[in-house]
Order: C-alpha cells, then sequence, then structure tokens
C-alpha cells in the first residue's frame, strides 16, 4: 500500500516557509554526509512518535490505525516505529558542566566588576574570588585543576601576565562542530522553532518572536549593522543572565525550563531568477513578528 500525504488546506500553505526554513539544514545535512534515504528514515520515526504522544486523545488509547491516519505511514511501519522513541536531547556532561561554571562567573557580582565583566581570577586562596572557589561553588565532583586544564586546552580561558584565569571570548560560542556547539545547535533552533510552532498552532501568540530587519543594504552598512548588533545582544544576554542567577537562589526548583535566545544573521541575497528566490529586496524596515 503506498503511502499518501494530503496536500489541501493548510498544509500547501506551509510549503513555501517549511522550504525555506529546510534548505540551510539540508546544506548542513549534505556538508555532513546525512542522506536522503537516512533522513526520510529519521523523518518517519519522528512522525510516528509525534502522532503517538502529542496527538493521543485524552481517555483513549493511541491505535495503529489512527498514527497511520495522522501521519500517512502504513500500519505495519507504525507497529514496528510505535515504542521507539524519538532521539533524546540529554545534555553533555561537559555541556552542563562548563555553562554553569561560565553563567557563575558572568553573574555572579563576587566574580564580576562593577560594570559587570567577568574578573581575571587567580587560582586559588581565600582572600578575594579564586578560579577554585568559582568551580566548588557549581560542582564538588571535580577538581578545579583538571577544569582548567580542560578549559586552558580547549581555549576558553587564558592566562595573563599575573598567571589569573581570564574568561576568552570562546567560551561564549563553543566551535569546531564538536559536542558542545552541536548540542547547542539542536536546543537552541528547537526552542526558537518551537516557540514559533506554538504561536501559529495557539488562540493568540504567547512568545515573544520578532525581529528586525532591513533589505537592499550595502554590504558595508549590513556588516556595521550586524556588528552593532552583536553588541546590543551581548548586553541584553548578560543582563538576562544576571538576573536569571539571582532569581535561582531563591527558586525552590521545578520541572520547568526557560530559555532566552537572540540571533543575527547577514547576508548577500542573490538576484531574482537564480538558483533560490530570495526576499523582495525593498530598501524598507519593520519590527515583524516571525
Amino acid at each position: 500500500m503506498s503511502e499518501t500525504i494530503n496536500d489541501t488546506g493548510e498544509g500547501t500553505s506551509l510549503h513555501a516557509p517549511v522550504a525555506r526554513l529546510l534548505r540551510p539544514l539540508v546544506r548542513l545535512f549534505v556538508a555532513r554526509g546525512i542522506t536522503f534515504p537516512a533522513l526520510t528514515n529519521l523523518l518517519r520515526e519522528l512522525y510516528v512518535n509525534v502522532a503517538e504522544y502529542d496527538f493521543a486523545l485524552q481517555g483513549k488509547e493511541q491505535t495503529d490505525s489512527r498514527v497511520s491516519l495522522l501521519t500517512g505511514i502504513h500500519r505495519k511501519e507504525v507497529r514496528r516505529l510505535r515504542g521507539a522513541g524519538a532521539p533524546v536531547s540529554a545534555v553533555p556532561a561537559v555541556v552542563s558542566r562548563t555553562s554553569r561554571i561560565i553563567a557563575r562567573w558572568l553573574a555572579d557580582p563576587a566574580f564580576t566588576d562593577p560594570e559587570g565583566r567577568p574578573l581575571a581570577l587567580r587560582r586559588a586562596g581565600e582572600d578575594g574570588p579564586s578560579f577554585e572557589a568559582l568551580v566548588a561553588g557549581v560542582t564538588r565532583d571535580l577538581r578545579p585543576r583538571a577544569v582548567l586544564d580542560e578549559w586552558l586546552d580547549r581555549g576558553i580561558a587564558t592566562l595573563d601576565g599575573e598567571d589569573r584565569i581570564v574568561l576568552a571570548e570562546a567560551a561564549y560560542v563553543p566551535r569546531g562542530g564538536g559536542e558542545p556547539q552541536l548540542y547547542y545547535f539542536g536546543r537552541n533552533l528547537h526552542d526558537h522553532i518551537a516557540a514559533s510552532v506554538a504561536n501559529i498552532l495557539g488562540d493568540a501568540p504567547r512568545f515573544l518572536e520578532r525581529a528586525v530587519h532591513y533589505d537592499g543594504l550595502s554590504e558595508e552598512l549590513a556588516l556595521r549593522l550586524e556588528a552593532r548588533a552583536k553588541e546590543i545582544a551581548m548586553a541584553a544576554l548578560t543582563q538576562a543572565n544576571r538576573e536569571a542567577h539571582a532569581a535561582c537562589a531563591a527558586d525552590p526548583g521545578g520541572s520547568h525550563r526557560w530559555n532566552f535566545g537572540l540571533y543575527v544573521y547577514a547576508e548577500a541575497v542573490p538576484p531574482a531568477g537564480d538558483a533560490f528566490p530570495a526576499d523582495d529586496a525593498l530598501p524598507a524596515s519593520s519590527e515583524a513578528e516571525a
């Protein structure tokens, strides 16, 4: 029995925005060797998993037939794939540990100067802030020296002329396509898309999801705006981290999570009629809810 897809109604209206959303992902897939058959297998598993758990009717058993109806996947395949589970985005230990220590270094007044910049820290000692105290305030499971050696090797921290430990710019943005960068790639894109989807499916937009965009710019102005936007974004992220860190001290804890993210993007738009159509290049701007 062949699989069919209902392309009528609202589904058709999603084709163009979904194609645009997926294009950079497909570029990554091709570059990293994820073939179309491999992606198809992953999507099939995800379709079954989402239909099985996210579209279950309250008080009723989710049947193979209903999952098949929702997804267009044959019942035999549904039966084989049900219960397999979608990929779980567990936080790698190195990511969790590093992000928590850096967050404290950037937010705790004991480790920042009056302007909120992270202090250069001595290795140890009781007279003033130290890297040992910073790490010990987050985890007792690791020796601060082991953390420091790892950070120096990865370029997260450097040593200044007084042998003090300095938080490097690389600490803000994991690079190289390694485990930390790929983890945040999945987490941040998931949350951005999830916020947009919730706003589309909900009765009214719940999440703030906006962008300021200008088209038809010179390369010089685009680069200047990109640099300035990064400054504004980092200031906002630093302030949000500082306030969240302080608020967590009195929070009893629970099952919820919160994410505040920002992105800046600029590109040269290909002329109309090239390989992929771009937005209308109008020299206008708006602050628009995506």
